[in-house]
């Protein structure tokens, strides 16, 4: 019975360990939502509570690193020049994996550009801040403590393969996941969590993860306008108009995340990715 719980040096297993991360997870979702639902009775802006889904991953990150005996820094939060240094690149790399993309699909007919008359840069600021939130929250999540805990106990390709199916089913209910996007957005997405996975192998920290989620979403929505993973059209620097050509080349609803641009530009970061060898190394 003891070894149902417990590995052979004694420790309690993974799985044991990520069921009681995601217990926590439950409870500071209704700790911090009911009091995040106070504040909005009261009138508190909505870009006040952006920070919340953050916010719970973390407060369940502490509370169970706490039990291990460690803390948020084993887990890819070292928040130091090297890490600041990471999510700058990081951010960069992103950035510039979505404008391949996108040149990609202007370079095949599939969408033109025209300047968002509404453009401003206060829209890129609050853009910027917003989707940062957004990989915080998704990098805590999916590459934070469940995903490290996988790594020890399935390997690097066991957690990386679990993960990017979780990833991609996580989004199936958003706008524009039907169809040839459906298929592409999947292997879009699926792909984006083993790139994420592998920049946190390579490097044992979330700081370039963190980067990349963020530099692409940003890019894509605030900067080129295009719906990011299926959720509505953003405001952007610039306005795309989608041709008449199939979804798989343009992205339809979904974003350019559902597009084959996308997997080959996520095919080549991988690949380079990859060939990085840096330590720790997978």
């Amino acid at each position: 019975m003891r070894r149902i719980f417990f590995d052979e040096r004694g420790s309690l297993r993974n799985g044991w360990w990520i069921l009681i991360y995601l217990a926590l997870l439950i409870v500071a979702s209704v700790v911090l939502g009911t009091g995040a639902r106070f504040l909005k009775r009261l009138g508190v802006g909505r870009a006040w509570f952006e920070p919340v889904p953050f916010l719970i991953t973390l407060a369940a990150a502490w509370a169970v690193t706490r039990r291990r005996r460690e803390r948020l820094a084993d887990l890819g939060w070292r928040l130091d020049r090297r890490w600041l240094a990471e999510l700058a690149w990081g951010t960069a790399l992103g950035a510039v994996l979505i404008a391949a993309a996108a040149g990609l699909t202007w370079a095949a007919g599939g969408v033109r550009f025209e300047l968002d008359p509404h453009r401003a840069f206060r829209v890129l600021g609050y853009g910027f801040y917003s989707f940062l939130l957004v990989a915080l929250f998704e990098e805590s999540l999916f590459r934070g403590f469940c995903f490290q805990r996988m790594v020890d106990g399935l390997g690097p390709w066991g957690a990386q393969l679990v993960l990017a199916a979780l990833f991609a089913l996580a989004h199936w209910g958003n706008q524009g996941m039907h169809g040839s996007a459906r298929v592409w957005g999947t292997l879009n997405i699926a792909m984006a969590a083993v790139l994420l996975g592998l920049a946190y192998l390579r490097t044992r920290s979330l700081a370039l993860p963190v980067g990349i989620h963020l530099g692409w979403n940003w890019a894509q929505g605030s900067v080129f306008g295009f719906s990011v993973s299926g959720t509505g059209a953003s405001r952007g620097w610039l306005h795309p108009v989608l041709q008449a050509r199939p979804e798989w080349v343009t992205g339809g609803a979904f974003g350019l995340e559902a597009s084959v641009s996308g997997v080959l530009v996520l095919a080549a970061a991988i690949a380079l990715l990859w060939a990085w060898r840096r330590e720790p190394a997978v």
